[in-house]
């Protein structure tokens, strides 16, 4: 049987949130599964916490609550908390991410992790 972890939309809120509900949804209370983009990354490809093989599935259930709330003003969250951390170099594109957040446009958190799901475990995320 394909092992399936569930992610409900309605406790997702902000990126902090599904950070929270990933790591519980894999490793159980207090369970841990990336902590940042590319942490989360790393454990969608293995070694890190996910299944040893590409067989399972993750059910974000109720998945258009968190789109609604991980839209353009927690991404504007997210990246005022990036531009303040960045590397000087980084600082104009983070700072042009975060304008256009401001304004409605652009990638927002919701579609940052739904890439880095396509990316790394295809077919493995179900939208309900």
């Amino acid at each position: 049987m394909t092992p399936t972890y569930v992610l409900d939309g309605t406790q997702i809120r902000t990126l902090e949130d599904f950070w929270r509900a990933i790591g519980e949804a894999v490793n159980g209370p207090g369970g841990y599964f990336g902590r940042n983009l590319d942490a989360f990354a790393d454990c969608l490809s293995g070694g890190f916490g996910a299944p040893d093989d590409d067989d399972y599935v993750v059910e974000w259930r109720d998945h258009q609550v968190s789109r609604d709330h991980l839209g353009y003003p927690e991404t504007a969250r997210q990246l005022e908390i990036r531009l303040s951390r960045c590397h000087p170099t980084n600082r104009p594109s983070t700072s042009a991410d975060l304008a256009a957040a401001r304004d409605g446009h652009g990638s927002t958190v919701f579609d940052w992790l739904v890439e880095i799901f396509d990316d790394r475990a295809p077919g493995v995320l179900r939208l309900q």
